[in-house]
């Protein structure tokens, strides 16, 4: 087990990483201060008969266990779904010495842990991810739902006590999922570093013959990154928002298409490949963008190339990280050296325009 702990300005917790951990549970909810009066899990109707039991197994000694399940996908981040959390919670009585359990992949820790982050002003929770994307929503405490035009535009930050990361969960996700959390671990090892990228791009050369070790390696490597921004800067007022690369141009791609017409991480990857192509064009610098884009390819990685310039561009700019409509981009002078730039529109435009032609091509 590898244990990584997040060091915030509001909270410190530990991140447990491994095959087999989930048998540590119980453990860390009778170390809580104050003890915990009752527990809701709250899950997904994908992973409750796979793995509602079990944690049910691994926490009920001591504590009373209620559950909730909610329907699987982006749509559940709702403000309906979340009012429907929030009356469950009443209905069975939990207080603030309650806490909550996200079982589930990003949608159910946004979702649960704003729930957690509200009801009765704050109530403790934590994050029992079970996807290879929840690596990066699970550590740093944001928490959110969406409006149906914009992606975690309601929300929080909110720390849980702790996220147990049990491996062996990983093991019934489809290809798009493995993907999917692929694209935000190679989005970190570019941002901290060009040995961290180039091990990866060594190593990782399917994402359909992953043994045990190369996952421990990649998600220790992914939360590692990830931890160093944000014990640094929690709220992103600053570097944290280096995390963002590649979400501009790929939240644009979930908005336009629809929210679960791809997945997440998916329009990400390809928002990375823009942001390498941009980087490269803006800085007059060597990115490696071609060997990228064949590894992406390799790992069979979607591209997108129906969209319409125009509407894109429109999306780019409802972006959380822009104030008053300004572009603001994460680019990388070098691997491991990211910048925020405010971008001209017309430059964006002119060079989406041209990397959609190459990468189609």
């Amino acid at each position: 087990m590898n244990v990584i702990t997040v060091n915030t300005s509001s909270k410190q917790y530990d991140v447990c990483i491994g095959f087999g951990v989930l048998s540590e549970l119980q453990s860390k909810l009778d170390s809580l201060v104050p003890k915990v009066s009752k527990i809701l899990i709250i899950t997904d109707d994908q992973v409750a008969p796979l793995y509602l039991e079990e944690v049910r197994l691994n926490c009920s000694k001591t504590n009373k266990v209620e559950h909730y399940i909610i329907p699987h996908g982006e749509k559940s981040k709702s403000f309906a779904i979340y009012e429907n959390c929030l009356t469950y919670c009443f209905d069975v009585q939990l207080d603030r010495n309650s806490l909550i359990i996200a079982l589930g992949g990003g949608v159910v820790g946004d979702l649960a842990g704003f729930v957690a982050a509200t009801y009765m002003r704050g109530i403790r929770f934590i994050q029992l991810p079970t996807t290879l994307l929840a690596h990066d929503s699970a550590i740093g405490g944001k928490v959110a739902i969406n409006l149906p035009k914009a992606k975690n535009i309601v929300g929080a930050f909110y720390q849980p006590e702790l996220v147990l990361y049990e491996l062996s969960f990983l093991t019934s996700l489809p290809i798009e999922e493995w993907r999917s959390g692929f694209a935000e671990i190679s989005k970190e090892a570019m941002i901290s570093s060009n040995d961290n990228l180039s091990w990866l791009m060594d190593h990782i050369l399917s994402l359909e013959e992953l043994n045990n070790e190369l996952v421990e390696k990649c998600v220790t490597m992914g939360i590692s990154v990830k931890n160093e921004i944000v014990s640094r800067d929690e709220r992103e007022t600053g570097e944290r928002a280096f995390l963002n690369l590649g979400h501009t141009l790929g939240h644009a791609i979930e908005a336009y298409l629809g929210y679960a017409k791809t997945t997440h991480g998916e329009a990400i990857a390809f928002g990375t490949l823009f942001s390498i192509y941009l980087s490269e064009q803006f800085f007059k610098v060597d990115l490696k963008f071609n060997e990228i884009v064949n590894w992406y390819n390799r790992l069979n990685y979607p591209v997108y190339s129906n969209l319409e310039l125009d509407p894109i561009i429109n999306l780019m700019k409802q972006d959380k990280k822009n104030i008053d409509l300004k572009i603001k981009y994460i680019l990388l002078k070098s691997f491991g050296h990211p910048v925020i730039c405010e971008l001209e529109e017309d430059f964006i435009k002119e060079n989406l325009d041209s990397f959609l032609k190459q990468i189609i091509s």
